[in-house]
């Protein structure tokens, strides 16, 4: 993403006089921003998962078989492989601003179109409508997903270098405690795993029987439209009109264009051994991740869990996920460890894999089910936001924007290999069974493909623990420049006062 170094050219010059002169601050409207690209994140959360937790419901109201169903998660992963590269370069182009209010928009168009077979009467094909209206959603969900990092890389919030997991630029260089995130940083990036877990709890709770469904998808309008009023009325500007501080006023990063032009150098991504492995590997994660928390309710309602204990099954997956991330970034902010604890994390999150295929078609294991889900979690999601800071090491001097944005997209290419791949290994039973499913079909099996995820997510983490290898690259060159900051930023004389402006960024 482009670096806030480029909406406030002259402002590295500038940094000792506007130490003095206090030229930096942070405003009150930041909270607006903050208000509003964490709605939007929860939202369109809530829009991507709120069908999987009771899609036995939706497809037989709807007459749809369970495939279709299951489009209407995987068709997020479908429409970000080509909508997330441009999407980083539109935030780099109109700014956050516009940014946000177009991805305010689709999400909240999404919501309404995808409600209209229930509202409108003798709907000839309500597919097409929930197809399309949760396509409309994932088309913003590429915006939502790099907007808050836009938003805490220096642009409107005022921390220092913080933790990986809060949007900081990186841990700490001096290899000294690193530095606690600024309390704005934690509700943007929360907004998205809150979105998950409540729409595992919210759904089943909602949808009790198939008359249910209608009052679902109105909820979920709600917060959707109230995101896109916000974002229409109260966004002003993209970038406030002083920098928040001397690090947005002096950051190096490279915008997405300029990172991607790095291609054909000798740091080219193509050519980077280390960066390959890595985005094969976690992006392989992701696209497990994404397949089981939209499959999660159709595995275990065959052997007769309910909705509701599948959707609490997913949503302990996202509060240990969180409180996991939170922990192992916190520790390698301190140890520099990154690489160590991404692969201690992908291994254990393997052996959690490899339990859940195991017990998840076993009948009665309630509490073994829960326990596995929350350790898939723990240990799962704690290696996002260090994998993600990798991408950026391996990769300097490519841009934040180019190395994370396409080990995302790569990330739902093979999430969408890998779903359509599971989906199609499994069988209907043949002989009486106890599930819950309500679709109005036969149950299916799921040992297979569930013997397939874990083996997938093993190779993953073998090949990363046998074959990653990087150093440090950006906390090297920081560490190398940190004295030039330091001597920068030391108070201003008079008469250098006398000879910089001061300078406004414009909107």
């Amino acid at each position: 993403m482009a670096g806030p170094a480029g909406d406030w050219p002259e402002a590295a010059a500038a940094t000792s006089a506007r130490s003095v002169l206090g030229g930096y601050r942070t405003y009150a409207r930041r909270w607006v921003f903050l208000l509003v690209i964490s709605l939007l994140s929860y939202s369109n959360a809530t829009l991507w998962l709120s069908f999987a937790p009771v899609a036995d419901r939706i497809a037989r109201h709807f007459l749809l078989s369970t495939e279709q169903i299951n489009w209407l998660s995987l068709v997020y992963l479908v429409v970000s492989i080509p909508s997330g590269v441009v999407a980083i370069w539109v935030l780099d182009s109109v700014g956050l601003r516009w940014a946000t209010t177009l991805g305010a928009f689709l999400n909240f168009s999404g919501s309404v179109v995808r409600s209209i077979p229930c509202m409108a009467i003798g709907t000839q094909d309500p597919f097409v409508l929930l197809l399309g209206g949760q396509s409309l959603c994932a088309l913003a969900q590429t915006l939502v997903i790099f907007s808050p990092a836009k938003l805490a890389a220096f642009v409107w919030l005022g921390a220092s270098v913080c933790s990986p997991v809060w949007g900081g630029q990186g841990s700490s260089v001096d290899g000294g405690p690193a530095c606690l995130p600024e309390l704005t940083h934690v509700p943007v990036h929360l907004a998205n795993p809150l979105g998950i877990l409540v729409a595992n709890l919210l759904s089943p709770i909602l949808v009790k029987t198939e008359e249910d469904i209608p009052l679902m998808l109105g909820t979920y309008i709600l917060p959707a439209g109230l995101a896109f009023l916000l974002a229409t009325a109260c966004l002003w500007e993209s970038v406030p009109p002083t920098p928040p501080s001397a690090g947005a006023a002096q950051s190096t990063s490279l915008s997405f264009l300029a990172g991607m032009k790095l291609v054909s150098a000798p740091c080219a991504l193509t050519r980077n051994k280390a960066y390959i492995i890595l985005a094969v590997c976690f992006g392989g994660g992701i696209g497990i991740f994404s397949s089981f928390s939209a499959l999660l309710e159709q595995v275990l309602c065959v052997n007769g869990y309910s909705s509701e204990f599948a959707g609490l099954c997913g949503a302990f997956f996202i509060t240990f996920g969180v409180l996991g991330a939170v922990a192992l970034g916190l520790y390698v902010d301190r140890t520099k460890h990154l690489t160590e604890a991404m692969k201690i994390g992908l291994c254990l999150t393997s052996l959690a894999f490899v339990a859940f295929a195991v017990v998840s078609q076993l009948q009665g294991q309630t509490v073994a089910l829960a326990a596995i889900c929350s350790l898939l979690g723990f240990f799962g999601f704690s290696v996002a936001p260090v994998a993600m800071e990798l991408a950026v090491e391996c990769s300097f001097p490519v841009g934040e924007g180019a190395a994370a944005g396409l080990v995302f997209v790569l990330g739902q290419a093979e999430g969408v290999l890998i779903m359509v791949l599971l989906t199609s290994l499994t069988v209907r039973h043949a002989e009486p069974s106890v599930s819950t499913c309500r679709d109005g079909q036969g149950p299916l099996d799921w040992k297979v493909p569930m013997l397939l995820m874990a083996g997938l997510c093993v190779l993953f983490s073998c090949l990363l623990v046998l074959l990653f290898h990087t150093p440090y690259r950006r906390l090297q060159v920081e560490a190398d420049a940190s004295p030039s900051i330091q001597e920068d930023e030391r108070p201003a004389t008079a008469a250098t006062l006398d000879h910089v402006p001061y300078l406004a960024a414009t909107p």
